[in-house]
């Protein structure tokens, strides 16, 4: 693997996962399987080893995803040195992140719709509480975010 990217969201059933399995989609079809890899986890510890949240994986089936293997985890200290980018996807689990990491590992974190291209939002609103439409949102803003990350990835490897 030439470059390993972390997405973080609170629990790690709904947002975080939701963007691990659009990202490995948009990484198979652009060949980069060889060279990046990713992966999810919360900065909270609520739902280890959980499955996503249901309605996470309906929304993302009806798009052709599937995130059934995936499971919860916790952000671990050795994750801010193992993963070359560490995305967040609010400002409140960013802060979370930046309490953790060392003045190094720092430059490694950040928002992930820094990368989107149609949507101006800072953050990927978390649907946990909210209505259906929610999961829809998630999965409109994750695959912008994820388009502008994967053109990102092609430059750093130098890749077009």
């Amino acid at each position: 693997m030439n470059y390993r990217v972390l997405l973080v969201c609170m629990g790690n059933i709904c947002r975080s996962p939701t963007a691990e399995g659009v990202l490995r989609y948009f990484i198979k079809i652009n060949n980069l399987g060889d060279k990046v890899e990713v992966d999810s986890a919360g900065t909270h510890g609520y739902h280890v080893g959980e499955a996503p949240d249901s309605r996470t994986q309906r929304a993302a089936s009806a798009r052709g995803y599937n995130l059934s293997q995936l499971r919860a985890r916790k952000v671990a200290r050795q994750d801010l040195d193992y993963f070359d980018l560490v995305l967040a996807m609010d400002k409140s689990n960013l802060d979370n992140l930046q309490r953790m990491a060392t003045p190094e590992q720092q430059k490694r974190l950040g928002l992930f719709m820094d990368y989107a291209k149609n949507f101006d939002d800072d953050e990927v609103p978390d649907p946990y509480y909210g209505l259906g439409h929610g999961f829809d949102l998630v999965l409109d803003m994750v695959e912008d975010a994820s388009r502008g990350l994967i053109e990102e990835i092609k430059q750093k490897l130098g890749r077009s």
